[in-house]
C-alpha cells in the first residue's frame, strides 16, 4: 500500500525557516513526480513545487528563490526547504506524488495525483 507520510511543520517567525520531509513508500518513487501543495486558511488549495523524475524542478513565482524542493531516491524522501517564510505562506502543505509522463502535473486536488499525504501545518506568526 502507497504511503506519503509528512513532518516538519511548525510555529515559525515571518522571515524564519523550515524544512519538511515527505517518506515515500509502497510505489515506485524514482518513477514519480512529485509535489508540494498548500492550503491556506480560508483559501483553496495552491500548488507550490514539484520535482520531477529528472531532479528538474518548478516553482510558483511567489515562493522562488527562497523555496527549494528536493529529493533522495535512495532514501525515497522528498524535501521542501522553505526560508524567508512569511505569514502568506502558512498553511497545510501536502506532498504528493505522480507517474511521470511528461509535463509535470501542477494540481491543487488530491484526484490528481496517484498518491497524497496526510500534511503538516506550518504557521508563520511573530
Amino acid at each position: 500500500e502507497a504511503h506519503l507520510v509528512e513532518s516538519g511543520g511548525g510555529l515559525v517567525q515571518p522571515g524564519g525557516s523550515l524544512r519538511l520531509s515527505c517518506a515515500a513508500s509502497g510505489f515506485p518513487f524514482g518513477k514519480h513526480d512529485m509535489s508540494w501543495v498548500r492550503r491556506a486558511p480560508g483559501k483553496g488549495p495552491e500548488w507550490v513545487t514539484a520535482i520531477d523524475t529528472g531532479f528538474e524542478t518548478y516553482y510558483i513565482p511567489s515562493v522562488k528563490g527562497r523555496f527549494t524542493i528536493s529529493r533522495d531516491n535512495d532514501k525515497n524522501m522528498v524535501f521542501l526547504q522553505m526560508d524567508d517564510l512569511q505569514p502568506e505562506d502558512a498553511g497545510v502543505y501536502y506532498c504528493a506524488g505522480g507517474w511521470h509522463i511528461g509535463a509535470v502535473v501542477a494540481g491543487t486536488s488530491q484526484a490528481e495525483y496517484h498518491q497524497w499525504g496526510q500534511g503538516t501545518q506550518v504557521t508563520v506568526s511573530a
